[in-house]
C-alpha cells in the first residue's frame, strides 16, 4: 500500500506542508506592519486588535471550524481541502481590495471604518479557509502517518507551516518597502496562497485518490463513511479531549496573539528600528524549524507527552513575565527570552497535537480537531482585541508610543493556567490510560 513507502509519506507531507506555509504568511504578513497602518492608514491599536481578532469571527460565531470538521468526516479529505483552499484565495482578495482602495474606505459601519471592517471582513472568510485547511491537513497526516512516524510528521509540518511565519516577519516591511504600499504585500501573499491550493489540488487527484483505491481494493472501510452525527456527542463527553482543547486555547492566546504584537513590542520597549522590527520575533516561528520534530521524534520514540506539554507551559510563564518586567530593555535580552519562547513553543505542539489520537477514536478525529480548532480560535478572537483596547486605554505614553507591562502580564496570567490544565491531563492520563506517556511508534 501506499502509505507504507516511506517516499510516498514524506512527499505527501511536503505538498501539504507546502500549502500551510502559504496559509501562515498570509496570515503574519501584516504584523510587523501595524506602525505602517497606523500611520498611513490612520489605524489605532483598536482598529488593529480587531482586524487580528477578525481572523476567528465566522469560525467562532458561526461554527464554521465544527460544521469543517463534519465535513471532514463525512466528504472526506479531497473535498473538504478544496474548498478550503479555495475560502482562502476568495478572503485573501477581499482583504486586498479593501487596503487597495476598490472598496470604498471612507464612512462607517457598525461603528467600524469601512476600510477596517472590508479588511476584517475578507481576513475572516480567510480565516475560516486557514483552520478548515489545517483540520484537514491534520487529518491527512494521521491518515498517512498512523503507526509510523506520526509526531514527527505533524512536528515537521508544524515547522514547515512556520518557516512562513518567519518569513514574514522577515520580509514584509521590505517587500511592503518594495512593493510600495501594503496592498502589494498582501497581493503578494495572496499569489502565496494560490500556488498552495494548485499544490493541495495536485494532491487531491493525485496521491489522495489513489490511496483511497487501494484501501477500498483491500476491503478497508472508510473511517469516513462511518462517522455519524451521534458521534459528536461522544467527544463532547470525553474529559481527556476537553482538558487538551482548553490547554491548546490557553498556550496558543499566549503565542499567536503576543507574535501579532511582538514587532511592536520590539520598537516601545527594546527601542528597534521598525524597519527592523520583525527580525527578532521572527527568531521564535525559525527556531521552531527543528525543535518541533526534534521534540516529537522523541515523543515518538519515548513517550512522555504529558511531561513535555508541562514543561512547555511552565517555560512559557516564565518567558511573558520576564518580558514583563520594567526598565530592561536591552535587544540581548529580547533575543534570549525569544529563543526561549521559541523552545515552548516547539514542546507542546510537538506532543500536543499526536496525543489527540490517543484520546479520541481514529474515525471521530476530523470532528475532534477542528472543536479543538474551534475553541482555539475564540482565544485567537479575543486577546488580541483585548490587547488593542489596553494599548490605547490604559499603555499610551504621552501619544508618542506604548508601555507593554500590562499586556505582558495577561499573557503571563494565561499561562499560568496553560500549567494548571497541562497537570490535570497529565492526572487523567493517569486515571484513564490513554497512552500520553508511552511512545507513538510501533515496535
Amino acid at each position: 500500500m501506499m502509505r507504507d513507502k516511506k517516499a510516498a509519506r514524506w512527499t505527501v507531507l511536503m505538498i501539504v506542508s507546502f500549502t500551510m506555509m502559504a496559509a501562515y504568511f498570509f496570515y503574519d504578513a501584516m504584523a510587523p506592519l501595524k506602525g505602517m497602518l497606523e500611520r498611513t492608514q490612520g489605524w489605532s491599536s483598536t482598529d488593529y486588535g480587531l482586524f487580528t481578532s477578525s481572523y476567528s469571527w465566522f469560525n467562532v460565531f458561526l461554527l464554521m471550524l465544527f460544521l469543517g470538521g463534519i465535513l471532514l468526516d463525512r466528504k472526506g479529505i479531497r473535498f473538504t481541502g478544496g474548498l478550503a483552499t479555495g475560502l482562502m484565495v476568495v478572503g485573501a482578495l477581499i482583504k486586498y481590495a479593501s487596503l487597495a482602495g476598490i472598496l470604498p474606505a471612507e464612512g462607517t459601519l457598525f461603528g467600524i471604518r469601512n476600510q477596517v471592517l472590508y479588511a476584517s471582513t475578507g481576513f475572516g472568510i480567510y480565516g475560516i479557509g486557514a483552520e478548515v485547511a489545517g483540520v484537514v491537513v491534520t487529518r491527512t497526516i494521521v491518515k498517512w502517518f498512523s503507526g509510523y512516524e506520526l509526531a514527527l510528521a505533524m512536528g515537521l509540518q508544524v515547522s514547515i507551516a512556520r518557516i512562513g511565519t518567519g518569513i514574514a516577519y522577515l520580509t514584509a516591511n521590505p517587500l511592503a518597502e518594495y512593493f510600495k504600499n501594503v496592498p502589494g504585500l498582501v497581493m503578494f501573499g495572496t499569489v502565496l496562497l494560490i500556488i498552495g491550493m494548485l499544490a493541495f489540488l495536485i494532491y487531491n487527484v493525485t496521491l489522495d485518490k489513489k490511496l483511497d483505491r487501494e484501501l477500498e481494493s483491500a476491503g478497508t472501510a472508510s473511517l469516513e463513511d462511518e462517522f455519524k452525527l451521534a458521534d459528536v456527542k461522544l467527544v463532547l463527553g470525553n474529559c481527556g479531549f476537553w482538558l487538551i482543547t482548553i490547554l491548546c486555547v490557553l498556550f496558543y492566546s499566549c503565542v499567536f496573539p503576543f507574535l501579532k504584537y511582538a514587532p511592536d513590542l520590539m520598537t516601545n520597549k527594546f527601542g528597534i528600528e521598525e524597519s527592523w522590527s520583525g527580525v527578532i520575533p521572527s527568531v521564535l516561528p525559525l527556531g521552531t524549524v527543528l525543535l518541533t520534530p526534534l521534540f516529537g521524534s522523541i515523543y515518538d520514540k519515548k513517550g512522555k507527552g504529558a511531561t513535555i506539554m508541562i514543561i512547555g507551559a511552565l517555560m512559557l510563564v516564565g518567558i511573558h513575565a520576564l518580558f514583563a518586567v520594567p526598565g530592561i530593555n536591552n535587544w540581548v535580552y529580547a533575543v534570549c527570552l525569544t529563543v526561549l519562547l521559541g523552545i515552548s513553543f516547539s514542546l507542546v505542539p510537538s506532543a500536543m497535537w499526536p496525543s489527540v489520537t490517543k484520546i479520541v477514536p481514529e474515525k471521530q478525529l476530523g470532528t475532534a480537531y477542528a472543536l479543538i480548532f474551534w475553541v482555539q480560535n475564540i482565544g485567537l478572537m479575543g486577546v488580541p482585541l483585548l490587547i488593542g483596547v489596553v494599548l490605547d486605554r490604559w499603555c499610551k505614553i504621552g501619544g508618542a508610543g506604548y508601555d507593554y507591562t500590562i499586556p505582558m502580564l495577561i499573557f503571563t496570567g494565561i499561562a499560568v493556567l496553560s500549567v494548571i490544565v497541562a497537570v490535570l491531563l497529565k492526572r487523567e492520563d493517569a486515571r484513564k490510560n490513554y497512552g500520553l506517556e508511552k511512545a507513538n511508534m510501533k515496535r
